[in-house]
């Protein structure tokens, strides 16, 4: 993968001697350049906190809901299956909107735009690892069930120290998808004036009239990030194969 990165930045920069490319407003040896560079690298921040932070409440909400999916009582499990199939029919764009515009003149609290994005790709993206939580928890041998049964646990410990700790290990690949997934829906969120990755680049675009030089940088910025974030995750993914087997 980090191969592939390399070669994509090398044929864009050999590219650059082309006329159609004015690489001097994102040059680093240039004043002006620099100072490009830097604005459109400062928005790594705030895609990054909210991403993370939408895919932590995410995380916490789609397991609360995937429970309730797993029972025996149909009323619950009607619930589940409604809300999933709710949230995942709205476009993610346009549930970002009616968040930021909407949400407050219903609950008439004054929502920034960050816990605008927040909630808005936590609540899409929790339905999707609802899913996911099912699907994990449902693979785990009824036997784990019954064992803890027979050791007198309740619902709740056996969640905790039977199940949901076999389910993550067999679950970690799809929700390390889910947070690259997260990373890049982020750019969704420029549309409300979030201050992230997209949103810097539009706005350095508008300023300095190179759409083709600078959302290549963009690229680059998300193909990195992303590439990073995948080798983490298959890293704790080994890890953890390695722990269960000790």
């Amino acid at each position: 993968m980090f191969r592939v990165a390399l070669c994509l930045l090398l044929m864009t920069l050999v590219s650059g001697c082309s006329d159609k490319w004015g690489w001097y407003v994102v040059n680093p040896t240039t004043t002006s350049g620099a100072v490009n560079l830097n604005f459109l690298i400062s928005g790594l921040y705030y895609t990054i906190l909210l991403s993370v932070t939408a895919i932590v409440i995410s995380v916490v909400v789609g397991l609360l809901v995937a429970l309730p999916g797993l029972s025996s009582k149909r009323p619950l499990r009607m619930f589940s299956r409604t809300y999933v199939e709710v949230v995942r029919a709205v476009p993610i764009l346009v549930l970002i909107l009616w968040v930021y515009y909407g949400l407050p003149q219903l609950s008439g609290l004054t929502i920034t735009v960050f816990w605008a994005g927040v909630i808005a790709l936590a609540l899409s993206d929790s339905a999707f690892e609802a899913e996911i939580f099912r699907a994990g928890i449902q693979s785990i041998a009824k036997g784990q069930y019954e064992a803890a049964h027979s050791i007198s646990l309740s619902y709740a410990d056996t969640m905790r120290f039977v199940i949901l700790p076999q389910a993550i290990r067999r679950i970690l690949p799809a929700l390390g998808n889910q947070l690259v997934y997260m990373l890049k829906m982020s750019s969704l969120v420029s549309v409300i004036g979030m201050q992230e990755l997209t949103r810097k680049a539009n706005e350095l675009v508008v300023s300095e009239y190179r759409p083709l030089e600078i959302y290549t940088i963009l690229v680059l910025e998300y193909l990195v990030l992303i590439l990073i974030v995948s080798a983490g995750v298959r890293w704790l993914e080994r890890r953890m194969q390695s722990d269960e087997r000790n």
